[in-house]
């Protein structure tokens, strides 16, 4: 094995083991992960928010058993991909040992650890930019046909992972039709791998079809209730810290596209970020939207400062540009993680909210960052609600419905009684099973109002069977109901609530 493969090997391992190590076993799963994991039970060829490849992987995690450890292993396989990608960018950008091992560095230690803990499309999305962009570099530095293929091929399935890239076309096809390489709009290739493209998402697309395009909806949604929340100056604050130990990196980048030799058919990469994220801030998206772009920027700068510290005295700054990520990384370690107890959190809220992580998509400051609260107070609601199912189910059949998508979710994961709850949130209105007639119901609400007065009045008996009693859980407070006896016919009131739902 060569030298430099070792070293990527070991970078590989240390990824590994520093995802595993960043959450203290207080935590469970996230939110989102649940309703990801659930879709595995439901496979089809696109979701209410979010296209197929994920349910794909949660199918995988499913039949190797489900377990947390495997929910943990692809969100960090995928990003040890990243990194072998960004590694293979710049040995074609004829790199040197120096400027392998300072990207590898700044991907290791930066907000891909956090991104690449959680099993979302996140990950997913991240590694598809970084793969297109390598594939576009080794279009122009060879003009074989192969690579636009490719890159139909890479840019099809990323659709089907987060269709979050297409940004990505949105930012560069203006910014390659800003330089020479928009020669390539005349190869008639460029339409083959297109179609290639269209042909990988057609599936999905009629899928939205189908059902009346709900990612519109999704995204209208979402600008509704969390986007309008969104602060643009936050949104660059955000940037500079997520490749925070190598962003001297990505501006030598963006020098060296300008202003390197070698690098001048690549000059619209720079011109491609500045609209890229132009139209993130213009749409006033999250801030983690943009994350795919910097990889293959920090492989530019790496490249580049390779060149630029090769000789003479300034070599003896290469020890310093390598020890800079992971110096910068130790303030990121105490706050970026959920390595310590909620207890400490909530104790020393001056540590986490100059960095803004205690704001929730609300706009309000809490105890714990909120991706820090929704994993907490699941595996206690699945085994309140398991509690009362077990009894119910002795005098028929009995229907779990849920508030939201991370309750119906975290139940059918941690249930050991083969519970399979639902909502009107999220896919799981599509997901009711209304072959059965229904004798019972456990209601899972977020907060208590008045639901026992209001749905008790339909059921021989009613009483609040319990809490979540996590104060950090952002579930805290939710109410377990058990209903008892349905004087009603429960199918047709849940179609009739579908029909209003489904018509808005």
């Amino acid at each position: 094995m060569k030298k430099r493969y070792l070293i990527l090997l070991l970078f590989v391992v240390a990824k590994f083991v520093l995802q595993y190590i960043l959450i203290n076993p207080e935590y469970e799963l996230q939110r989102d992960e649940y309703l990801h994991l659930d879709q595995a039970n439901h496979l089809a060829w696109g979701y209410l928010s979010v296209p197929p490849v994920s349910s794909w992987l949660a199918w995988l995690i499913k039949t190797l058993g489900n377990s947390e450890f495997w929910v943990k292993f692809f969100p960090a396989l995928l990003g040890a991909f990243t990194m072998v990608v960004v590694w293979k960018a710049i040995e074609e950008l004829k790199g040197s040992l120096f400027a392998l091992v300072l990207a590898s560095l700044g991907l290791l230690f930066s907000v891909l650890l956090r991104i690449n803990m959680l099993f979302q499309p996140n990950s997913m999305d991240i590694l598809f930019w970084t793969l297109f962009f390598y594939i576009v570099i080794l279009y122009v530095n060879t003009e074989k046909i192969k690579w636009l293929y490719w890159g139909g091929l890479v840019f099809g399935i990323g659709i089907l992972s987060k269709y979050n890239i297409v940004f990505l076309a949105l930012g560069f096809l203006p910014a390659i039709l800003m330089t020479k390489q928009r020669k390539i709009f005349a190869n008639p290739h460029l339409y083959g791998a297109a179609l290639l493209a269209f042909m990988i998402i057609l599936p999905n697309l009629l899928w939205q079809y189908n059902n009346g395009f709900p990612v519109i909806h999704h995204m209208k949604e979402l600008a509704d209730t969390q986007l309008v929340n969104v602060d643009r100056f936050d949104f660059f604050k955000s940037q500079l810290l997520f490749f925070i130990g190598v962003a001297f990196v990505i501006l030598f980048g963006f020098y060296a596209l300008l202003f390197y030799k070698p690098f001048e058919k690549l000059s619209f990469f720079f011109w491609g970020f500045v609209i890229t994220i132009g139209l993130f801030v213009f749409f006033k998206a999250k801030n983690y939207y943009a994350i795919g772009l910097y990889p293959i920027y920090i492989a530019f700068g790496s490249v580049y400062l390779g060149h630029l510290l090769k000789n003479g005295w300034k070599r003896f700054l290469q020890p310093v540009c390598l020890l800079h990520p992971v110096i910068l990384f130790i303030p990121m370690y105490n706050v970026s993680f959920p390595n310590k107890s909620p207890e400490f959190i909530a104790s020393h809220p001056e540590i986490y909210s100059k960095f803004g992580d205690l704001r929730w998509e609300d706009g309000k400051d809490h105890a714990l960052p909120q991706d820090f609260a929704d994993m907490l107070g699941w595996k206690e609601l699945a085994q309140k609600v398991d509690h009362e199912y077990t009894s119910l189910s002795k005098t028929g059949n009995t229907l779990v419905l849920c508030d939201n998508y991370g309750q119906a979710g975290a139940i059918n994961y941690y249930s050991t009684k083969g519970i399979k709850a639902v909502s009107f949130n999220a896919d799981y209105i599509n997901w009711f099973d209304l072959s059965k007639k229904y004798k019972n119901l456990i209601r899972v609400k977020d907060r208590p109002e008045d639901e026992l007065q209001k749905t008790g009045a339909f059921f021989e008996h009613s009483k609040i069977a319990g809490f979540v009693d996590n104060k950090f859980a952002r579930e805290y407070g939710t109410t377990v109901f058990r209903f008892e006896g349905a004087k009603i016919d429960i199918r047709k009131r849940l179609q009739d609530e579908m029909v209003k739902i489904k018509s808005r």
